[in-house]
C-alpha cells in the first residue's frame, strides 16, 4: 500500500497469475518446448500430453467432455468464433439468420452483432431491468422460426449481474435454439454445469481466473445437439479444424491449472471476497453520502467480488486519478479504455449522465485483505470529500 504498490481492486479487468500456475507453466517455455502437433518425437508428444491434461481440467470444471474444449487467444476470440461461426454455418445450411442478445453484453458480442447486421443477419438486442437482468420471457418471445442463437453472459463484467442461465437454457432447449454464454467473469464464482444449464457454447478466459493472458477457451457441445460452426481461421486444421495455428502451450497449461484451482477453491474464494465486498459496501454507505449501488443488491444474484457505485457530484475519471497512487480501480470496462462515452451497461439500466459518469467499479480478488479494503475505503472517503469541495 505504497506509491509503488497500490491496493489492486480491478480484478474484473485482469488478475495476477497465481504462483502455482506460474510454476506449472515454466517447463513449457524452456524444457518441454515441442509443438503439440508434432507427434514424430517425444518433445511434441509431451507437449500434446500437457494440452490434453489442460482440456481435461477445464472440461471437468464445467461438466463437459475434453474434446468439447477448443483453445483460443482469449474470450474475445471465443465470443467471435461462437457467434459468427454458428451464424455463418446456419445461414449456409438454410437454418436461419437471427440471433438474440442483450444491451449489457460485452463489446465483443455487441460490436460483432452490429457487424453481422451489416452482413444481412438479424439481431435482436433485448432490454434489461434496473438491475441488469434479462427477462427469460422476453427471450422466449423474441425467438422465432429464423432464430439460430441466443447469446447472454453468465455474469456481467461491470455490475456483476448473474443471469438466470438455467431458465434461459431451458427455453433455448425447448425451442431448439442454440445457447451461448460468455462465462468469463462467472468462472470460479458460480456453477457452470453445461448439461444442467443446457448450454451449447461457452466462452472462457485464462487471465480472469489467475491464469495467463493471451489464452482462452470455447466449449462447443458435441452431442444432444452436436453444434456445428464455421472456423474464423484456416490453416493446418488444428483444434479439430475450428481454430488453426500452433497452440500457446505454456498458456494452455497455465489456463488449465488456473481453472482447476478456481473450481477446487470456489467456495472459499467466494466467501472470502463476499465478506470483504460486504464490509466495503457497509463502510461506503456509512461514510459517504449521495451514493447508489449499480446492479443487483449485494444480497441478490450478484458476483460476490463486485461493487459498482455512483458517487454523485464527482466525475469517475477524477476519482480514478485521485486514487491512482494508492488504489487501483476502474471507471468502467477495461475493454473500452480511452472512451469518453458513458458505460453502455449503465445506460441500459436507466438513470442520467451524472449517474453514469460518477460510477466506479470495484473488483475484489482472492488475495485482498481486510486491511487493504479499509485502506481503500479510507482513501475513497477522503478523495470524494476533497473532490466534492472543488466541484
Amino acid at each position: 500500500m505504497t506509491d509503488d504498490n497500490p491496493v489492486y481492486l480491478d480484478h474484473h479487468a485482469t488478475t495476477p497469475v497465481d504462483q502455482s500456475v506460474v510454476a506449472e507453466m515454466e517447463p513449457y517455455f524452456t524444457e518441454v518446448y515441442g509443438n503439440p502437433a508434432s507427434d514424430d518425437h517425444s518433445y511434441g508428444v509431451e507437449a500434446d500430453r500437457a494440452v490434453r491434461e489442460a482440456r481435461e481440467r477445464i472440461s471437468s470444471a464445467i461438466n463437459a467432455r475434453s474434446e468439447e474444449i477448443i483453445f483460443t487467444s482469449g474470450a474475445t476470440e471465443s465470443d467471435n468464433l461462437a457467434i459468427r461461426g454458428t451464424m455463418e454455418y446456419a445461414r449456409e445450411q438454410g437454418h436461419g439468420n437471427h440471433l438474440i442478445t442483450a444491451a449489457t453484453e460485452h463489446e465483443a458480442v455487441l460490436e460483432l452483432c452490429g457487424r453481422l447486421e451489416k452482413e444481412g443477419f438479424e439481431a435482436t438486442i433485448l432490454d434489461v431491468d434496473e438491475n441488469g437482468f434479462v427477462d427469460p420471457d422476453a427471450v422466449r418471445d423474441a425467438i422465432h422460426s429464423e432464430t439460430v442463437l441466443v447469446s447472454l453472459m453468465a455474469a456481467n463484467n461491470e455490475i456483476g449481474t448473474m443471469a438466470p442461465i438455467g431458465e434461459i437454457g431451458q427455453i433455448t432447449s425447448e425451442t431448439q435454439t442454440l445457447f451461448h454464454t460468455d462465462a468469463v467473469q462467472a468462472l470460479g464464482y458460480r456453477d457452470l454445469d453445461v448439461d444442467e444449464h443446457e448450454i451449447d457454447l461457452m466462452s472462457l478466459s485464462g487471465h480472469k481466473v489467475y491464469g495467463p493472458k493471451g489464452v482462452g477457451a470455447l466449449y462447443i457441445r458435441r452431442r444432444r445437439p452436436k453444434v456445428k460452426i464455421k472456423p474464423l481461421v484456416y490453416g493446418g486444421g488444428h483444434e479439430r479444424g475450428y481454430r488453426s495455428g500452433t497452440l500457446n502451450v505454456p498458456g494452455v497449461v497455465g489456463m488449465g491449472k488456473a481453472v482447476e484451482l478456481a473450481d477446487k477453491n470456489m467456495d472459499s474464494r467466494k466467501s472470502h471476497v463476499q465478506e470483504l465486498r460486504d464490509h466495503m459496501w457497509e463502510r461506503l454507505q456509512d461514510e459517504v453520502d449521495s451514493i447508489i449501488l449499480n446492479g443487483p443488491p449485494v444480497t441478490g444474484d450478484r458476483l460476490p467480488n463486485n461493487l459498482n457505485v455512483s458517487f454523485y457530484g464527482v466525475e469517475n475519471k477524477a476519482i480514478v486519478r485521485k486514487l491512482r497512487s494508492d488504489v487501483a480501480v476502474s471507471a468502467g470496462s477495461a475493454c473500452t479504455t480511452g472512451s469518453v462515452e458513458a458505460s453502455h451497461v449503465l445506460q441500459a439500466l436507466g438513470g442520467d449522465e451524472e449517474h453514469w459518469h460518477s460510477a466506479i467499479r470495484f473488483g475484489l480478488g482472492k488475495d485482498n485483505t481486510l486491511e487493504e479494503i479499509d485502506f481503500a475505503v479510507d482513501r475513497m472517503v477522503d478523495s470524494i470529500s476533497r473532490l466534492r469541495q472543488f466541484s
